[in-house]
């Protein structure tokens, strides 16, 4: 392998961030898949041959200039406070730049103990490690903040879970591994120094900026409840599910992390969940939103010391910016609905647009509120509505059939068309905009429950390759395709979803 030029910027934080903790090598390890497209972007497509690719994100070898270590955090599981978590299965083996300047952090997942194992074996089954490399890929082909995968192995050893289950590793890039839960594992020891210096690190690195003083952690505030703001409304326009939205499972740069219970929603349910775990529905689709907002008030609740030496001032400061949440959210979310929509137009303003939005609400509101009535397909629904007419046709009878409620949908049509003849968007280019943000292919949790089965159970990873593949071009129609853009049959739905611990 040529060289690799680790900074190893967390390293330097000090050794209260984290404990040094190198991969445990594994018996005979195989590459399923190396992310060709993905090294190339990053600059990394000529530092690795198969060989090394396949010793080196198993764990079995050390890349040179590597310093790894296992990250220390908190985190709220389920609204109950965890002191000590940190990475359990997990090391961080350094940063990186792009051939862009872009700092990136390179982290191997299920690659054995840690100190933060807490008696568990650090490994991770294969079913999770490819979950979250075909749910993180296709994310962001979707256009979501996420972190990526860069390659899977699996170990030639199995991991004891309820039976013998055949091991595999996942190597993740994100632009920050930082939680939420980091900043609580420093401010509920009362450590502000280390606060302090985590919050100097953030901004530096991801949201930097020329203020001084209490303002730019102020400032940090913002950014990050934006982020999330954003984050969340994406979800929320394709139908994902996160599934444990603890606060160690936030990110502090606004990307989707720790793909476990996760799932896409096939019939539209509000108060959707996947998660074995989620016994009350804490982290249920509606709910995510609200969950958003909780978690940034621990974050918030962190970082007051850094917000003013006043604590009533601090708590006034960090009140003011968790107030901007709600609108936030509904604005972006907004956003995204009514380019799912086609409702788009160019020449409006300011005030013409803010009174259209209040409008456009209600009609995306009646729209999910049918869809729930009559658990139609949240991904189909929306695909089948990109390529309506905007006058009544008999193209209409198929997608008005799949609802119960047929008058509350033909009039819903009637009501959207009506609206549509006000755009200056002509209707070819309304439906080429709907196409290009209403997906026709999503990683469905039964495709890729087979993906799952068929590599554990027969140790056959095409079916992986394939679908990984499709979900490269999820707003490409491909009639080639059409068992990946199906709702499950009867037999197929699942109805939970597993950690992978």
């Amino acid at each position: 392998m040529s060289e690799f030029p680790f900074e190893n910027t967390y390293e330097e934080l000090g050794e209260e961030f984290y404990f040094k903790n190198s991969p445990l090598p594994v018996s005979d390890p195989k590459l399923i898949v190396f992310n060709q497209e993905f090294a190339k972007d990053l600059g990394l497509d000529s530092k690795f041959s198969d060989d090394d690719a396949r010793s080196y994100f198993s764990g079995n070898k050390v890349i040179t200039g590597s310093q790894p270590l296992a990250m220390a955090y908190s985190g709220h599981q389920f609204g109950h406070f965890s002191p000590q978590l940190g990475d359990g299965r997990a090391v961080l083996l350094g940063n990186f730049r792009t051939p862009s300047e872009q700092l990136k952090d390179l982290q191997l997942k299920g690659s054995g103990k840690t100190y933060f194992s807490r008696g568990g074996d650090g490994r991770s089954a294969l079913g999770p490690v490819l979950r979250e490399y075909l749910l993180s890929e296709a994310m962001h082909k979707l256009g979501i903040p996420t972190t990526r995968a860069l390659a899977a192995v699996t170990t030639g050893e199995n991991v004891v879970r309820e039976t013998l289950i055949p091991g595999g590793i996942i190597t993740r890039i994100s632009n920050s591994f930082v939680r939420v839960g980091t900043f609580q594992y420093f401010s509920s020891q009362n450590d502000y120094k280390s606060v302090k210096k985590l919050a100097d690190y953030v901004l530096d690195r991801n949201y930097p900026n020329e203020l001084s003083n209490y303002e730019k952690y102020r400032h940090l505030l913002r950014e990050v409840i934006k982020a999330q703001a954003y984050l969340i409304s994406k979800w929320m326009s394709v139908g994902f599910i996160h599934g444990v939205m603890n606060t160690d499972n936030m990110s502090i740069c606004g990307e989707t992390i720790d793909y476990g219970p996760c799932a896409f929603m096939d019939e539209f349910n509000f108060n959707k969940k996947f998660s074995f775990i989620d016994k009350n529905g804490r982290y249920a689709y509606s709910n995510q939103p609200h969950i958003a907002l909780w978690n940034l008030t621990r974050f918030a609740e962190s970082i007051l010391s850094l917000l003013s030496d006043d604590q009533k001032m601090a708590i006034r400061v960090a009140e003011d910016e968790l107030n901007q949440f709600p609108d936030l959210y509904e604005k972006y979310w907004l956003d995204e609905m009514l380019i799912k929509l086609g409702l788009e137009f160019k020449n409006s303003t300011v005030e013409s647009t803010n009174k259209l939005n209040r409008k456009y609400k209600n009609l995306v509101d009646d729209l999910l509120n049918i869809m729930a009535e009559s658990n139609t397909d949240f991904t189909q629904t929306f695909y089948e509505l990109s390529n309506m007419s905007n006058k009544a046709n008999n193209q209409d009878v198929s997608f008005i059939e799949v609802f119960s409620g047929k008058t509350e949908i033909v009039g819903w049509l009637k009501a959207w068309r009506t609206e549509l003849v006000d755009s200056d968007v002509t209707e070819s280019e309304r439906q080429k905009n709907m196409c290009r943000v209403n997906p026709v292919i999503i990683p469905r949790n039964h495709q890729v429950e087979k993906v799952i089965r068929a590599a554990e159970d027969n140790d056959n990873f095409s079916p992986f390759h394939e679908l990984n593949t499709v979900l490269q071009s999820p707003y490409s129609y491909d009639a080639k395709k059409d068992e990946y853009m199906k709702s499950p049959t009867d037999n197929e739905v699942v109805v939970r979803t597993f950690c992978g611990t």
